[in-house]
């Protein structure tokens, strides 16, 4: 082998082994740049939190942790909806009985509709919310107290017959009651700005909504959920909250419900191509169509019913011109002094009187077909119950 064809091989390998390195090195670049968390700066994260910062500890947590599933968000608000006149203890058995397949920080809010319809109605914010609190745990933290520092500085956050707020240096906000979680509702660009001259601060902040949180809601976390402030970790069901950005396909739960994540009730039926099973949403909607058949059955009677009575009618009419026919062919039969030419007529007309018995019979047969449909229909309404 001559020296020009060992350089050559030598040069080939040389820019193999580098393009081998470069490949390398963008698929790495590449799956570094899709595992890195977004980032989100202060005055982000501050407007970020602005909705949910006086929320009370508890239901700020629940929320932060539900965050970080937004694609289980729209389902679960709309069970939420479907089951509002649900509570207490017939609604954790109404969430248990369903076998959701939502994570169970998710299933948490479920006694707060109106939580859920707010994310729902803005998935970019909930996506946001959630992967900072993924990425940025501690900093989300920090914009928590920073707008809870605003807000009760200028007079509107504080103690009341529903909330119990702190003066420490960590602003916690506490349900008077233990059992009892209240919702606030404020307008964020009210409530973190200076109170305008006249302005009534007491009213900024509503609480019209609560849900009361006994122990059948324990294997959600509920009534063992809280924020550790001076180490900015959030406690679900008594244990740190540990899913961040890395583990995120991972995390194991710190809940005792059982979790179903690939739980399917009805292979047959499908919710806008997600895994989602409503147990009791299937059986609102077999109450609605057993009522509508109802009403449909009751409707199908009435109308035979009018079918009836106007088949009996037809009858009751084709009778009187059958009498009227056989006078007319009497009369033709006298006027024409023509025994044959009035038999003929009036045996002609005798076949038309016939033709109205065959009418009135038809509208007999047509009532009576009337009450066999009737009756089919109740034997039909009587095998579908």
């Amino acid at each position: 082998m001559s020296a020009r064809q060992i350089s050559n091989r030598a040069t080939g390998k040389t820019l193999a082994m580098a393009l081998a390195v470069f490949v390398m090195c963008c698929a790495l670049a590449t799956q570094a740049s899709a595992q890195s968390a977004p980032y989100f700066d202060p005055p982000q994260l501050d407007r970020m939190v602005s909705r949910i910062a006086l929320y009370p500890d508890s239901l700020l947590a629940q929320t932060l942790a539900a965050a970080t599933f937004p694609d289980q968000i729209p389902d679960a608000s709309y069970w939420a909806d479907e089951h509002h006149d649900m509570n207490g203890n017939e609604l954790a058995a109404e969430i248990q009985d369903d076998e959701l397949p939502w994570d169970p920080s998710v299933q948490a809010l479920l006694p707060f509709p109106a939580v859920l319809h707010m994310m729902a109605s803005d998935m970019d914010w909930t996506t946001d919310l959630g992967n900072a609190f993924l990425g940025q745990q501690q900093e989300v933290m920090y914009a928590v107290q920073r707008m809870r520092r605003r807000a009760r500085d200028y007079g509107y956050l504080r103690t009341g017959p529903q909330i119990i707020v702190s003066g420490g240096p960590y602003i916690t906000i506490m349900p008077a009651r233990v059992d009892y979680v209240v919702v606030p509702t404020y307008d964020p660009v009210v409530v973190y700005e200076r109170p305008r001259a006249g302005f009534f601060i007491g009213g900024a902040i509503g609480f019209r909504f609560g849900v009361v949180l006994g122990a059948s809601y324990r294997p959600w976390g509920w009534g063992y959920n809280r924020i550790a402030w001076d180490r900015r970790v959030v406690f679900i069901n008594n244990a740190p909250w540990q899913r961040t950005w890395v583990n995120r396909y991972e995390y194991h739960h710190p809940y005792t419900v059982r979790y179903y994540p690939e739980h399917h009730y009805d292979r047959d039926r499908e919710n806008h191509g997600r895994e989602v099973s409503y147990r009791a949403h299937e059986r609102n909607e077999i109450r609605h169509e057993d009522h509508v058949r109802e009403e449909r059955r009751e409707d199908h009677g009435r109308a035979e019913y009018r079918h009836e009575d106007h088949g009996h009618d037809v009858a009751h009419e084709n009778h009187g011109r059958d009498d009227h026919s056989h006078d007319v062919a009497q009369n033709r039969g006298h006027e024409d002094h023509s025994h044959d030419v009035a038999q003929n007529h009036g045996h002609d007309n005798g076949n038309h009187g016939n033709q109205g018995h065959d009418n009135g019979n038809h509208g007999q047969n047509n009532g009576n077909h009337g009450h066999d449909s009737h009756d089919d229909h109740g034997d039909k309404g009587n095998r579908n119950r």
